[in-house]
């Protein structure tokens, strides 16, 4: 039988779960209409008004938010409290340069805890274990996110955020890690790099792994299971929703059980917006129904996914969310980054080059790899290979501001950039993500 953090929510009936969205959700209503303009003029505009949502049945008469939208409301058109009362900030990147920054009560930090708490229990964790956490902290989510979970939990937390792969192998041995936090693609670069230092799973005391911010297979899964000798579970977030820990994977390994207490979910239509059944495959959109710092209503995820509350061998009553099967945008995630094909158009045009540019990106040795590249007009062509090669390099830390991460960038003679017909092709994703 699995072991639970919050056994009373986590097996609640789906009646009681209901029971408690709809009381959450009039209250968050009635929060974001008194205190958060932005989302009221929305609301007014629709002619909803809090006394509309009544119980969960109403929800969908409530306006959607997008990321468009937190990019015009940056960086305080969507704070639901007085800044006094945040006490801090996390943040990711925005389409075009503009980051999406999230704010959080003391409040708010406890029930995202709490969540990434739940996590690391259905992953077995408890207080006697040792939790690794090598996901990037600072204004990232997933290290602090975790790191705060694995505290609630009481397990010893070794905070190392990612890289220096030799240093987290020795303390993983010296300290007998037992659960590791980080990407995917980072936790298949440290099992090979274990084999390069002549090291097999039984030198290390891993058993468990929660893996997420980026999209992976379960080929990926089981070579990672198999590098380190663990069982690998999935976690997902949104830095706008909180960050890691609004949905996670138990022991069953079939899908994402979403923590509903605190957030609602709904499956639209990406075209038309209308609600779609269960199991139905549509546009993710969650409710945070109590943050109180940055409560986002109805906020479109661009996920592609399927819900589903098939009953779970592990007595959890929350439904469950497919791993995301695409998304609704243009947004890349690379090596766990969102990457806009917008953002990469912004550089060259104030670096002074044409749009007509093609990014590829692919997966070498479980790491991605961004290739970008660019046309040349007749004019710069006529530039010396050093010259070339000097702007290449330019323009790759152009890049490297922008996105956070560094590109491959190819300066191309004019006209070899495949022109079509209709949308222009600007990324070829040559990673198999999808089974």
């Amino acid at each position: 039988m699995s072991n639970y953090f919050q056994p009373e929510i986590e097996t609640a009936s789906v009646e009681d779960l209901k029971a408690i969205q709809s009381e959450k959700l009039v209250k968050q209503v009635k929060h974001v209409y008194e205190n958060v303009k932005y989302y009221r003029d929305m609301m007014d505009e629709k002619g909803v008004t809090p006394d509309d949502i009544k119980s969960v049945d109403d929800l969908h008469k409530l306006p959607f938010l997008t990321k468009a939208d937190l990019r015009d409301a940056y960086p305080y058109g969507l704070l639901g409290t007085n800044l006094k009362d945040c006490v801090r900030i996390q943040s990711t990147s925005g389409t075009t340069g503009r980051r999406v920054v999230a704010f959080y009560t003391q409040n708010d930090i406890n029930l995202w805890e709490d969540c990434c708490a739940r996590a690391i229990v259905a992953a077995g964790g408890t207080d006697g274990d040792v939790c690794q956490v090598a996901y990037g902290y600072g204004l990232f989510t997933g290290g602090a996110g975790l790191n705060g979970g694995s505290h609630k939990v009481g397990c010893l937390t070794l905070p190392m955020s990612s890289g220096n792969t030799e240093r987290q192998i020795q303390f993983m041995q010296d300290l007998h890690s037992t659960i590791i936090c980080c990407t995917p693609s980072y936790a298949a670069y440290i099992g090979e790099t274990l084999k390069e230092m002549g090291l097999t799973p039984d030198d290390i005391d891993l058993k468990a792994g929660i893996f997420g911010a980026e999209p992976w297979t379960e080929e990926m899964r089981r070579d990672i299971e198999k590098s380190l000798g663990i069982k690998a579970y999935d976690i997902y977030g949104l830095t706008e929703t909180s960050g890691p820990g609004v949905a996670f994977e138990c022991e069953e390994q079939s899908g994402m059980h979403i923590n509903e207490d605190h957030f609602l979910a709904e499956i639209i239509d990406p075209e038309t917006g209308e609600v779609l059944p269960e199991g139905s495959k549509g546009e993710l959109v969650f409710t945070s129904l109590d943050k109180e710092a940055f409560p986002l209503l109805r906020y479109r995820t661009r996920d592609i996914c399927v819900l589903s509350r098939k009953k779970c061998s592990c007595g959890r009553t929350f439904i469950k969310m497919t791993k995301p099967m695409g998304r609704s945008d243009d947004m890349l995630i690379i090596r766990g980054v969102n990457v806009f094909p917008s953002q990469i158009e912004t550089v060259l045009i104030k670096e002074g080059y044409t749009s007509n540019y093609l990014i590829e990106v692919d997966r070498e040795r479980n790491t991605d790899t961004l290739d970008v590249y660019v046309e040349l007009t007749p004019e710069q062509f006529s530039d010396t290979v050093k010259e070339i090669s000097a702007r290449e390099k330019t323009l790759a830390n152009a890049m490297k501001i922008m996105l956070g991460i560094n590109p491959k960038v190819h300066l191309v003679a004019p006209k070899t950039i495949t022109r079509s017909e209709g949308k222009a092709v600007r990324v070829i994703d040559k990673r198999k993500l999808h089974d």
